[in-house]
Order: structure tokens, then C-alpha cells, then sequence
């Protein structure tokens, strides 16, 4: 027999969850489909007849209006026991006959038939535990390693399904076998040996790397702490590699844009890594596309900012910086700054990150070598017009310029130092004007904020309503929403440049506070909470340094 006639005997992949399609009406149709056969070909209807008292279902039949035996553990159990017995006698012929596909066909047809009728368990989460008691998870990662790919996908397939992260919450007891069991059978190091075999340019192969890209999501989710071990067990590796490759833009790429990101939040170890592998490298060459075009799909411009995440996350890490720097990731940033396109929000977000604490002060450095104090003064003067349509507030915007010169103003030295506070004095102080400007807008929107909070706290204590740490925590949050950490920015601004030998500036912020009828001792007490509010996240000795700056400030204001 030849390949051609083999593949007829290839069974349909009608339960495979396609990219596009809907879950909760593929649940609908597996618990429909219950146990029944899965279909096959019609060459094999007569042997099929044969074989119906090893199905689980009723026997004898194979249409759509018999009755299904109702899904109960003894149910399960048996679909499991028929799963393992096809498993063996698949593996036990290709052992006997590894030349001789004829011998050993009838048996995997049989195996992808089961694995296709245990989707129906991802409906009864809560009896995940008999996969694991009768030793089915570990057999189905086995499976991942088979000669034949659609095998390999089919159980990618099902473990897809069992693993749907609102699956997983309908039993939270059932959820934590399976997760374990998974864990600790390799599972994701599984998953990535397999990644590796499929060829993407077959579309069921494209899925199945769709669907296991779809399980790691899923675990992460359910279990955050396993980022760490999916990095290193291979995962990061292959997802740069696959963010390199050559191939047109599809909804693989994306996905791994989004798991890449998902990956690298709050985890260290991961970052380092990342840098290791050269993916700030990657990153940036990925990035570099748009800095002169536009995505040019929803989905695309979703995968950019999937990859500005990426970097941003990965910059909170210092060796990172210097790879950053070396990589000519601000001649990059400033570039998309200047052009005007779709990225230029979130390269501000870049530089924002890349420069900020005592870890920025080289790339502080190298952003005025490069002349981009022409590009951030001029986004300080006027916020862009054009930033809703990728997402971004004016406030946002904002808050990402004066901090970046925040950090310029703390880190720079000498005559790079010089040029920026100069900057401040041409046109007749018109950037001292901007930036009481922003102040007092600020100022308004943190005071509506603050009444609004004192008369919940009037009201709660008029009640006899206890105010905890939470809600303290919660009226905290509300207030930087409104505004305030940006305010904060402001008064540390205002206070440095008042604090740099520039008698015009210092004159010109004590001529606008008296118009308006405003005193320097409110910006002295916005710049004292923030002093007192540095620390999260932060080490000791930055937070020591960073007070003792501030308070160096204040008492010259």
C-alpha cells in the first residue's frame, strides 16, 4: 500500500478546536457527541460493526439517534481502561512492526478514535481525578513523544480542552490533581520537543501549535508560578525563535507575542534569562518594522504592543539596560518618537522604562548623545492628538514625559546636565510655563479626588463603618488615578530646576504660584508624601538616597 492510501485512512479531525472557533459551542457539541464513535472513513464501516462491544456506548450502535450511555465514573473509567488498552496495542504492533504500517494502522486509527471521545471528560471536571488515579495523564504525555504527528496533536488537542482555564474553575479540587500531575510529568518540556517536529505550513500542524500554545496560557493563568519552570524548560527559547522566523504575520505569531509577555511579568529569573538568549536583540528587530509603518491589522497592532510589554517587563531588570543600550534600543525608540506612527506611545513607554532609577543613568546619557532632548521637549509642549487610536490617555502620555525627565534630571551629570536644565530658559521660559500648567491641572484633579474620598471617609464614619488598611489602600489607588503620582513628578521637577543656578526659572515659578494665588508650600508637602511613599519594590539603598535628594530639595525650595 502506498502514502496516498494510507493517507485515506487518516481519520477527520472534526473535534479539533480551530482558531477561530467558538469553545463554549464546542462544549455543547462534545457533550452531545458523549461517547459516541468518533466518524470514520467508509472503507472501515464493515470492521468497525465488528469492534462495537469494545466502544463505550451503547452497542451496536453508531447514529446520531441512539441513545449515549450517560457520562458517570464508571463511564469514564471504562473510556480510560479502552484508552490504555488502545495505547498499549498500538505501541506493542509498532514495536513488532516498525517497517510494515499496514500491521500497526488499524491500531491508531482505533487510539485517535478514543482520544477523540475523551473530550467529553473536559465536561465533568470534577472527575479530572481518575485520569490521574488510573495513570491516563501519564500515558497521554507519552503520546506527545509518538512517531506519528497527528497523534501528537489529537492528545494536544484534548489536553487543550481539559486544561480551559473556566473548565478549570468549575472544580477547583479537580483542577489541582490534573495541574500536578501535569507538572510533574514535564509537561510543558514535552510540549516544546514538540513544538520543534510541527511544520506549520500544514494548517492541522498549525493548529496543534495554536492549541499548545493555548495549553501553557491556560496553566499559567490557573498557576502563575509555573512562568518560571515553562521559561526554563525551553519555552523562551522557542518563542523567540518562532518571533524571528520568516513566515507571514498569522495568529501563531501573535499568540506567542502574547505568552512571551505573559511570561516575563514580575519574574526575574525569566528577564535574565531572555537576556541571555539575545531577545532584547529579537525583540528590537521585531519592533523595527514599525517604526515607519503602521500594523496593519487589529491583530497585528495587538502583537506590537504584546512586544513593547515584553521589553518593558524585561527592562526592570538592569543587565538588561546595558543589552538594551548596546542593541541601539533608544536610537530605535527615538526614531519611532519622531516619525509619528502607531508605536510612537508606546517607545515612550520604552524610554520611560529604560531610563528611570539609578540603573537609567547610562542610557540617560546616551539619549542626549543622541540629540533626543529634540524630541522629548516637543511631546512635553503639546500632547499629541493622534493617541487614541492606540489606546493611550493624554494623562498617560503625559506621565510618561515628566517622568522621563525626571529621571534625566536625576541622573545627568556635567554638561549633558547643562543642556537639559538650558533648555528650560529658551523662548522665554515657555517649558516653565507648560509645566506650572500641568501642575495646576493636576493639582485641580488630585483635590476633586481628595474631597470626593473625605466625604466617603465623613460618611463610612457616620455610619461607625471601620476604615482598613484595604479601603486606605483602595482611596490610595483612586488618587493616583486622578493624578497624583504625575503631580508628584511635577514638584520634583519644579524643585529641581528652581534648585539649578537658573535665577530666571526660580523667578518665573514663584511669578505663576502668586497669579494664581497658590504658595510653594503645597508643592513642599506634595513632594514630602512622595518621599515618604518611595520604597515599593525598591532597595534600601535607593529608597535612603532618593529621600535624603528629596529632602536635600525641599529644604532650598
Amino acid at each position: 500500500m502506498d502514502v496516498g492510501e494510507l493517507l485515506r485512512y487518516q481519520p477527520d479531525r472534526g473535534t479539533k478546536r480551530g482558531r477561530e472557533d467558538d469553545p463554549d459551542e464546542l462544549k455543547v457539541q462534545r457533550r452531545e457527541r458523549g461517547s459516541r464513535n468518533w466518524h470514520r472513513d467508509e472503507e472501515r464501516g464493515a470492521q468497525e460493526d465488528e469492534r462495537k462491544t469494545l466502544e463505550i456506548g451503547d452497542e451496536g450502535s453508531n447514529t446520531e439517534d441512539d441513545e449515549v450511555e450517560p457520562l458517570d465514573e464508571g463511564a469514564v473509567k471504562r473510556m480510560i481502561l479502552t484508552f490504555e488498552k488502545r495505547s498499549y496495542k498500538n505501541q506493542e504492533l509498532r514495536i513488532k512492526f516498525p517497517d510494515n504500517p499496514e500491521k500497526f494502522m488499524e491500531s491508531e486509527l482505533d487510539l485517535n478514535d478514543i482520544i477523540q471521545e475523551m473530550h467529553v471528560i473536559a465536561t465533568i471536571p470534577d472527575l479530572y481525578h481518575l485520569l490521574v488515579e488510573l495513570n491516563a495523564v501519564q500515558s497521554l504525555l507519552g503520546l506527545l513523544g509518538h512517531e506519528n504527528s497527528d497523534v501528537c496533536i489529537a492528545v494536544v488537542d484534548l489536553l487543550q480542552e481539559l486544561t480551559d482555564i473556566d473548565t478549570l474553575h468549575e472544580s477547583e479540587e479537580g483542577a489541582q490533581v490534573l495541574i500536578d500531575s501535569l507538572v510533574e510529568g514535564q509537561l510543558i518540556a514535552l510540549l516544546v520537543q514538540n513544538l520543534e517536529r510541527l511544520d506549520e505550513s500544514v494548517k492541522e500542524e498549525a493548529d496543534g501549535v495554536h492549541n499548545t500554545l493555548a495549553i501553557i496560557e491556560n496553566m499559567t493563568e490557573f498557576r502563575p508560578e509555573i512562568c518560571s519552570d515553562a521559561a526554563q524548560q525551553g519555552l523562551l527559547q522557542w518563542l523567540l525563535k518562532r518571533l524571528k522566523a520568516k513566515l507571514p504575520f498569522d495568529a501563531n505569531k501573535l499568540y506567542c507575542s502574547e505568552i512571551l509577555a505573559i511570561l516575563l511579568q514580575n519574574n526575574d529569573d525569566t528577564r535574565e534569562l531572555l537576556g541571555e538568549l539575545d531577545g532584547i536583540d529579537v525583540l528590537l528587530q521585531q519592533l523595527s518594522v514599525f517604526k515607519r509603518h503602521d500594523p496593519g491589522t487589529a491583530e497585528e497592532q495587538e502583537m506590537m504592543e504584546n512586544l513593547f510589554d515584553a521589553l518593558c517587563s524585561c527592562l526592570m531588570l538592569s543587565s538588561n539596560r546595558e543589552r538594551f543600550l548596546k542593541g541601539e534600543g533608544l536610537q530605535l525608540m527615538n526614531l519611532m518618537l519622531r516619525e509619528k506612527k502607531m508605536s510612537r506611545c508606546s517607545a515612550l513607554r520604552v524610554l520611560d522604562h529604560a531610563m528611570i532609577g539609578p540603573e537609567g543613568s547610562d542610557n540617560c546619557h546616551k539619549f542626549v548623545d543622541i540629540l533626543g532632548l529634540r524630541t522629548i521637549y516637543p511631546l512635553f509642549m503639546k500632547s499629541p492628538k493622534k493617541m487614541k487610536k492606540s489606546g493611550v490617555s493624554e494623562k498617560e502620555h503625559e506621565e510618561h514625559v515628566c517622568s522621563i525627565l525626571a529621571s534625566l534630571l536625576r541622573n545627568l551629570k556635567g554638561q549633558q546636565r547643562t543642556r537639559l536644565l538650558n533648555k528650560f530658559i529658551e523662548s522665554d521660559c515657555e517649558k516653565v510655563d507648560r509645566l506650572m500648567e500641568l501642575y495646576f491641572k493636576y493639582l485641580d484633579a488630585v483635590r476633586v479626588a481628595d474631597k470626593k474620598i473625605e466625604g466617603e471617609k465623613h460618611d463610612m464614619v457616620r455610619r461607625g463603618d471601620i476604615l482598613d488598611d484595604d479601603l486606605e489602600e483602595e482611596f490610595y489607588m483612586r488618587r493616583l488615578d486622578a493624578g497624583l503620582f504625575l503631580l508628584q513628578l511635577l514638584c520634583y521637577i519644579t524643585a529641581e530646576i528652581c534648585n539649578s543656578n537658573l535665577p530666571q526659572v526660580r523667578q518665573r515659578v514663584m511669578q505663576i504660584l502668586n497669579m494664581r494665588g497658590s504658595s510653594i508650600k503645597i508643592m513642599r508637602h506634595i513632594l514630602k508624601e512622595y518621599s515618604e511613599s518611595i520604597g515599593d519594590g525598591k532597595n534600601e539603598e535607593f529608597r535612603e538616597s532618593e529621600q535624603k535628594r528629596i529632602q536635600d530639595l525641599l529644604e532650598t525650595l
